[in-house]
């Protein structure tokens, strides 16, 4: 039987302190972590990941000096775009946890999580690619009732199949892309297809706001 392989995870975080009491949940929390390596901010973030040492999931928090969590995740997905991000804050404010999930990070967790759902959050990102809570769809709501989120109604939507809108409800709901593809009776590939189609399409960069297109323009109903 093949061993299960570890689940490689990075903490950029500026308080040493708070980012050793991370480790130690993380350690708590399954087995099978795998913590590669610590940074205090974007910039020895930089400094540290390279191709061989990559992890799946970087735990990061926003307000860092020298370089924050907006810049960070930018440079990640510029130049190692495989990597998820899981952001620990303490940030509540909506436009920042919005304008985080616009760019592309995989959930949102408060620092006072509980190891428990600490633990259920990174699997989740691991394997289905994201972890949002009530709180946090309750935020992306809010900001899309006030208007804030994607393009208005009145913006003339971009042409779409036939394929690529049942692809798109599909992908506001839990299922991963591997069972959406079984959904669909297509194969991964296939399904990656429409995806980056319709990212490049509808001008988002992520999951979240293939989701955030949907509701606001009526494809599916919250």
């Amino acid at each position: 039987m093949t061993p299960k392989s570890h689940v490689k995870l990075a903490l950029v975080d500026d308080h040493k302190l708070f980012r050793k009491g991370l480790r130690n949940l993380i350690e708590l929390a399954n087995s099978d972590y795998c913590v590669l390596f610590e940074a205090g901010s974007g910039r020895e973030l930089q400094q540290k990941i390279t191709a061989e040492n990559e992890p799946d999931v970087i735990l990061m928090d926003i307000h860092m000096p020298d370089m924050d969590g907006f810049v960070t995740v930018e440079w990640l997905i510029e130049h190692f775009p495989l990597v998820k991000v899981l952001i620990v804050s303490m940030a509540q404010k909506e436009e920042t946890i919005v304008k985080m999930l616009k760019l592309g990070v995989k959930g949102f967790l408060s620092k006072d999580v509980e190891p428990q759902e600490l633990g259920a959050a990174i699997d989740s990102v691991v394997n289905k690619g994201y972890y949002y809570t009530d709180f946090i769809t309750g935020k992306l709501v809010h900001s899309l009732q006030r208007g804030d989120e994607g393009n208005g109604r009145n913006a003339r939507p971009p042409a779409m199949s036939d394929r690529e809108r049942e692809f798109l409800k599909f992908a506001c709901t839990e299922l991963t892309y591997n069972e959406i593809a079984s959904k669909m009776f297509l194969s991964p590939k296939t399904i990656d297809g429409y995806r980056n189609a319709l990212f490049e399409k509808l001008n988002v960069r992520s999951r979240v706001g293939l989701a955030v297109y949907a509701i606001k323009n009526g494809f599916v109903q919250v």
